[in-house]
């Protein structure tokens, strides 16, 4: 915690059992809460492991440990006893908490916050700092390392790029389990000390409260936080005048999703791609033209480097060109607790992310996809992105997945799944797709309407889920 976020005196971290926590209540709090992990026998280098929403304890749970220089192992508080269990073994903890140790009348949380202060830290530079948990969206979860040099390279940047300042203030609706939470709520205030509130769970009505009350100036998140928020029936333009700032990364961040949101809130919205490997790579700044913000995922902050390889050679291809996107820079992870994963994900220092991506001349990012995401027709590649964003160009489409399905006689076709404002059947889908002259085999063949999207629990789709709802669909003719 830096002098500055000592001396602010305004609450700085907020939750909604009502406490609120200024610099100075933090840090003796942290102080404390580190004293009594090393009572019971947290040591350097000690992995601390812990299942909660979004508490307050969490974010103290998180420099406690770091102050200690230990491991944070933060779970998902939706995890089931099966994966908790498996983590568990994964991370072998020298404590663990699950949520009834944090907040309960037995719980030990309150115990461990009674400790001989402890006012210096113990980390270095190199420690491993977190261990985080892939959201699974490509296979099993796995199991991420960062170190603290990572960790603070990262918040100092972020908060540069941003423009943050101690008057903004952060609602925080996403996992303190996933790297978006960890960076913007956890990391960014450590540098920049703002205001933090913090949501255990997403519910529109309860976001605009919080926004009108604490004049929130700054989100990120996918879209699904900011379209729910703007469907409420209780949305209306000065419950949100108080943001100035949307960020929002991942699947789905389609150009009309960014005009749309930009119109309704009154506020600067751009797009940012970033990974638990490799967190918030790419993004737009002020002066930036507003068009690349809308039409691409940003240019590299930092120093990272992106590169653009042919998927199967690993050979660079030229700027326009689509193909797999690796990264290097020093935010990137140190790897997985799994040698082999990391193995297969890193080639000579640069990470294969699996997404496929173009970048121009300009640098701007351009994601297009997973490598698992393309549907391949009768030989023809379709990025699902792709046809997404074309089907959010509809005014009566909200939100769009495309995936591919077996078929006997093209190998693959497409499917939508559609959350639409009125009725979007497969003869509305095959009109707008013919008005917008896109190719006949990009047109999905299959329409789904939807009341909302299956999500995982990084607020993404579940596109592994619509996948087999998919195939378990009736067989098309011909």
């Amino acid at each position: 915690m830096s002098d500055a976020a000592r001396r602010v005196r305004t609450p700085v971290l907020a939750d909604e059992t009502g406490t609120a926590l200024d610099g100075p209540a933090i840090e003796a709090a942290v102080a404390s809460l580190a004293g009594g992990l090393r009572a019971a026998g947290v040591r350097h280098g000690d992995v601390v492991a812990w299942q909660a929403p979004n508490w307050h304890e969490v974010i103290l749970l998180y420099r406690a440990c770091w102050r200690l220089g230990a491991i944070a192992g933060p779970i998902h508080h939706h995890a089931g006893p099966a994966d908790v269990d498996r983590f568990l073994d994964v991370l072998r903890p020298r404590l663990w908490l699950p949520p009834d140790a944090i907040r309960g009348r037995a719980a030990r949380y309150p115990t461990l916050l009674g400790g001989e202060p402890v006012t210096s830290s113990a980390a270095r530079p190199s420690d491993l700092a977190v261990v985080l948990f892939t959201s699974g969206s490509t296979g099993g979860p796995k199991a991420a390392l960062h170190t603290q040099r990572g960790l603070a390279y990262k918040a100092l940047v972020m908060a540069g790029a941003h423009q943050l300042t101690p008057a903004d203030a952060i609602l925080m609706p996403a996992p303190l389990a996933h790297v978006s939470g960890l960076l913007n709520a956890v990391l960014v205030p450590g540098v920049v000390p703002m205001r933090v509130n913090l949501m255990a769970r997403w519910e529109p009505e309860a976001a605009l409260a919080t926004i009108d009350a604490a004049g929130i100036t700054f989100m990120i998140g996918p879209p699904t936080f900011f379209i729910s928020l703007m469907e409420s029936p209780g949305f209306r333009a000065p419950r949100v005048a108080s943001l100035r700032l949307v960020s929002s990364g991942g699947a789905g961040v389609t150009p009309s999703f960014v005009s749309n949101a930009s119109e309704r809130l009154h506020a600067t919205v751009k797009r940012t791609y970033g990974s638990t490997e490799a967190p918030t790579v790419t993004t737009s700044t002020p002066g930036d033209p507003p068009g690349r913000a809308r039409d691409t995922d940003g240019r590299a902050v930092g120093s990272v480097r992106l590169r653009v390889s042919d998927p199967v050679t690993g050979r660079p291809r030229p700027y326009g060109e689509s193909g797999e996107l690796w990264l290097r820079g020093p935010e990137l992870f140190a790897g997985y607790l799994d040698a082999s994963q990391t193995d297969a994900a890193i080639t000579r220092g640069w990470f294969r992310t699996g997404d496929l991506a173009t970048v121009d001349a300009d640098g701007w990012l351009t994601v297009v996809g997973r490598i698992k995401d393309t549907i391949i027709r009768g030989g023809e590649n379709i990025a699902a992105a792709e046809v997404e964003a074309i089907l959010e160009q509809h005014p009566d489409v909200v939100q769009a997945v495309a995936v591919g399905y077996s078929d006997a006689r093209y190998g693959e076709r497409v499917c939508a799944f559609v959350v639409a404002r009125r009725p979007f059947d497969l003869g509305v889908c095959r009109a707008w797709f013919e008005h917008e002259g896109v190719a006949r085999f990009k047109t999905p063949e299959r329409v789904v309407a939807l009341d909302e999207l299956p999500l995982l629990s990084a607020g993404k789709a579940d596109r592994a889920a619509l996948r087999a709802r998919a195939e378990a669909g009736a067989p098309d003719p011909g």
